[in-house]
Parts: C-alpha cells; structure tokens; sequence
C-alpha cells in the first residue's frame, strides 16, 4: 500500500509538472491546491530534492520545480524514493536486497518466485505511469 507521504509526493510532483511552464511554485501554494498539510509537505520536498527530481529558487519569486521533463518521472521512481522497496519480500528487491531468515534456498523458493513476479509486474506498470501520462489521463478523466 501506498503511504500517505508518497501519495501526497506523487500529487505535489503532479502539481508541479501541470505548473512546469509558470515557473517555480511556493511551497504554500503547492500545499493549498494539494491539500497537502505544510509541515509535511516541507520533509516531501527536501527528500524529493535531495533525490534529484525537484530543484528549488530562492527569492521573492521562488519555489520548487521538476528538474526533469514529466516524461522522465515515473510512479515507480517516486515510490522508491519515498516508500523505499516496491517488492513485497525483501529479497526480491532492486535496492535493497536483503535474504530471508527462514529461506532455505532462494533457488528453488516457490514463494520467492512468486512475489518476484508479482514485483517484476508491478514495477512494470508503475514505470510506465509518468507524470505526463498521469497528467493526460486527469484531463481525458475530466471529460468523461
């Protein structure tokens, strides 16, 4: 399941992505169209920062913004960032990989098996959500 904080960094990354071409938004501006509590919004962003998917400008018209297009930010990259592993075993994640206590031998571990597949599915799907298809779907959503 998604934490609150990695579905409320997946809407202030959409925010920012709709807002791309306004330049940088206000951190409290980002948190009153999101309905993102400020405080916690704050943590979001630094570690989105600190990760390279967002920048920020000082001044009277600063604010936050997508270093990268929206095309090149995906559910899975956020996901990671925020909740860490998407796997639901720890040894069949990408980064972070760690052995199971009980596990006799990964080899032949039907269970390892079949979260890996269900892992490898997931990450499928959540790379191919971007924030520009995201973005496109809000709108084709909205005329239904």
């Amino acid at each position: 399941m998604l934490s609150k904080k990695a579905k409320y960094a997946i809407h202030a990354m959409l925010r920012l992505a709709k807002e791309r071409n306004q330049g940088p938004m206000a951190i409290g501006e980002i948190a009153e169209k999101e309905n993102i509590p400020h405080k916690f919004l704050e943590a979001i962003l630094l570690e989105l920062k600190s990760s390279g998917f967002i920048s920020s400008k000082k001044g009277r018209s600063g604010g936050y913004y997508l270093r990268q297009h929206p095309d090149e930010i995906n559910l899975a990259d956020i996901h990671r960032t925020i909740d860490g592993a998407i796997a639901l075993l720890p040894c069949v994640t990408y980064n972070y990989y760690e052995r199971c206590e009980e596990c006799k031998d990964e080899k032949t571990c039907a269970i390892r098996k079949a979260i890996k597949e269900v892992r490898d599915e997931t990450v499928h799907i959540l790379k191919k959500y971007t924030l520009t298809k995201l973005m496109e779907q809000e709108d084709f959503l909205k005329e239904l």
